[in-house]
């Protein structure tokens, strides 16, 4: 089943995919980043004995490419925030969560603690809520980018292992892209039910 996919996961057309997919998703949050990024470790697992001849993705390069992208991508969203002015601090002031988010992102950079920006990566839309509302309030770019790296290293890491882990464990099928995504949706779920339990 893999033959279908394999124009699309050799190369480096791959990686430019991934990059693009995760750099715009913090804006386009349904975008199915995380999906890509399984099915091409998954592809890497399945073609890893032709690795050596540049026929399979590498999972390496995949993290890098995935990680990279989705910093970038923070910071855009961060610095377009920053510079929104008045028109974004209205449009935030109008919506409870958004306004209860970036409370609780500002205490958590405040005091020096990120782990609210790694956890908020891996919820469905996040990463979104984060990058922008820390730009909103005009966070110290010091405070919020090491976490931003962090939480994509972290979520990068994990999507290409799941991938590539469950494809060696269940074989190159699209049952084993299914479990992935599920361990990934289901790793969604427990970060967006502990950020909302994080006190405000």
């Amino acid at each position: 089943m893999w033959e279908s996919v394999g124009s699309l996961a050799t190369g480096p057309w791959i990686y430019v995919m991934v990059a693009l997919s995760v750099l715009l998703d913090v804006f386009v949050p349904v975008l199915p980043s995380g999906v890509l990024v399984i099915t091409a470790a998954t592809a890497a697992a399945a073609g890893s004995g032709a690795a050596a001849t540049g026929a399979a993705p590498d999972i390496l390069a995949l993290i890098l490419s995935a990680a990279t992208a989705s910093v970038l991508g923070d910071l855009v969203a961060y610095r377009l925030a920053w510079r929104g002015g008045e028109r974004l601090d209205r449009a935030i002031a109008r919506s409870r969560r958004l306004t209860a988010a970036q409370e609780r992102l500002g205490e958590a950079l405040s005091r020096g603690g990120g782990a609210l920006v790694v956890l908020a990566r891996f919820a469905p839309a996040g990463r979104s809520i984060v990058s922008f509302c820390a730009g909103a309030a005009h966070r110290r770019a010091r405070d919020f980018v090491p976490w931003s790296a962090l939480a994509g290293l972290s979520w990068a890491a994990y999507s290409v292992a799941l991938g590539y882990y469950g494809a060696r464990w269940l074989g190159a099928t699209w049952l084993a892209t299914g479990v992935s995504v599920a361990a990934l949706f289901g790793a969604g779920a427990a970060a967006g039910f502990l950020v909302r339990r994080r006190p405000a």
